[in-house]
């Protein structure tokens, strides 16, 4: 079969209705389009066979799960190559894909049906999630949401995300590491909620326990700490009483809607909201709002998307919805920043941190590479491959402004209307330049007082 190539890239252009911005490599090894950069293998004809029956990002990273197609080079520079051709043409995108009722494309599916090798279509492979019924966000259904994402394998996690085991954004500042990042990430939490010696602290989604051991240890808090993860669960168990904090911070597997046991002086959620969905939104903002005593501060971490032209047209990315975050949404921080209000949070302070999380998921995806093969033996190469794309697109879409990652600190605020926080809650830097030089006279004439 001659320059499977050249048919391909003049097939996905015809679809597209633009140039291929990278090179493709097919199984003949043939090859087509700019000589420069990154290429797109396409190892295998069974990866046309995925796309004929499931068009699309499904049938793509089904492909890319099994290793039918692969990246030599940067893979960063081909996801952005190829985030300006899909991603960021919007409306003029999805008019592109429904080009396929046009006679010309329809000849050109024909043509790579010719290509793909006889049918039926292989197997998706194990790794996908399977077996979802009834309606989303059930307390059933978000445990083997949970499952499938988080009991991946404590080992596996800590070649990923280090040994502060913090699977969230840092908070960077020039020159620092991936652990003072992080560290400063839950130091700037703590310090958000205003915690204190004694303070019930309640950490949703606690992961491997980093929040409630930062909190009790630094902060002498009292910590409730809950997942729906087993295995986080005993890790955290472990931590905690390897630190000698068993008296401090309680870690239960328990379900956010199962927690009666408040009031608590503050609550932590820390990438825990991206789970919930929209259909519980408000529920989980009600239990969170009542669980604090008055005046009790909430800081919520989370991720957002871009508002939808039309939100009714939202849909969860398929190929996070089947390999990664099973039922996970992203709403936009607007949506989230009323919804607290409707429960009846006074909403303080929202800092938007998009750029920390591009630079965090960067580092991730050098320590996956960098132990690439004890990361296939902690798991399967096909799960080591949806980690190594998942991250590195997430950080294409953080540094294009597709996503974004917030954090809100919202209060309980009594009916005296005395929220506890300070009057400024945030130090900016200071002006530079010939706006710095034309303010200081100003400043030195006031005194300390005018400060």
């Amino acid at each position: 079969m001659a320059d499977a190539a050249s048919r391909l890239t003049a097939l996905a252009e015809d679809v597209l209705g633009a140039r291929l911005p990278v090179r493709l490599r097919a199984w003949d090894g043939s090859e087509a389009g700019p000589a420069d950069g990154p290429v797109l293998i396409v190892r295998e004809r069974r990866a046309l066979r995925r796309l004929l029956w499931k068009p699309g990002e499904l049938g793509l990273a089904r492909a890319w799960v099994a290793g039918e197609i692969d990246v030599e080079g940067d893979l960063y520079e081909v996801l952005d190559r190829l985030a300006g051709l899909i991603w960021e043409r919007g409306e003029e995108s999805r008019g592109a894909l429904e080009a396929v009722r046009d006679p010309k494309v329809r000849a050109a599916a024909k043509a790579l049906l010719k290509l793909a090798g006889p049918l039926p279509p292989p197997k998706p492979p194990v790794e996908e999630m399977r077996g979802r019924s009834g309606a989303r966000h059930t307390r059933r259904r978000d445990k083997q949401a949970i499952s499938h994402h988080y009991d991946v394998g404590n080992d596996f996690y800590e070649l990923v995300l280090g040994p502060s085991m913090v699977y969230s954004c840092a908070y960077w500042s020039d020159g620092g590491t991936l652990e003072e990042a992080q560290h400063d990430k839950l130091d700037l939490i703590a310090r958000k909620l205003r915690l204190r010696e004694g303070d019930r602290l309640l950490d949703v989604g606690c992961g491997w326990g980093s929040m409630a051991i930062h909190a009790a240890r630094e902060y002498g808090a009292r910590v409730v700490g809950i997942t729906l993860s087993r295995e986080q669960a005993a890790f955290a168990r472990k931590r905690i009483a390897e630190e000698g904090l068993t008296d401090r911070i309680e870690i239960r597997v328990q379900d956010y809607r199962d927690v009666v046991d408040g009031p608590y002086d503050a609550i932590s959620s820390i990438g825990m909201a991206e789970h919930v969905g929209a259909v519980r939104y408000r529920e989980y903002a009600d239990i969170l709002y009542r669980l604090l005593k008055p005046g009790g501060r909430l800081l919520n971490h989370q991720i957002a998307r871009r508002p939808e032209a039309d939100e009714d047209a939202y849909r969860v990315d398929e190929f996070i919805d089947a390999y990664v975050f099973p039922d996970g949404e992203l709403a936009p921080m607007g949506r989230t920043l009323t919804t607290l209000e409707d429960a009846g949070f006074e909403v303080r302070d929202v800092e938007a941190i998009r750029e920390h999380y591009a630079l965090t998921l960067r580092e991730w995806v050098a320590n996956l590479e960098r132990d690439w093969d004890r990361a296939v033996r902690l798991t399967s190469p096909g799960r080591a491959r949806i980690w190594r794309l998942y991250m590195a697109a997430s950080a294409v879409s953080f540094e294009r402004n597709r996503i974004g990652v917030n954090q809100f600190l919202a209060v309980k605020t009594p009916a005296s209307g005395v929220s506890g926080l300070p009057r400024r809650s945030r130090v900016w830097s200071e002006p530079q330049g010939p706006e710095r030089e034309s303010r200081e006279p100003e400043r030195e004439s006031r005194g300390p007082e005018g400060r």
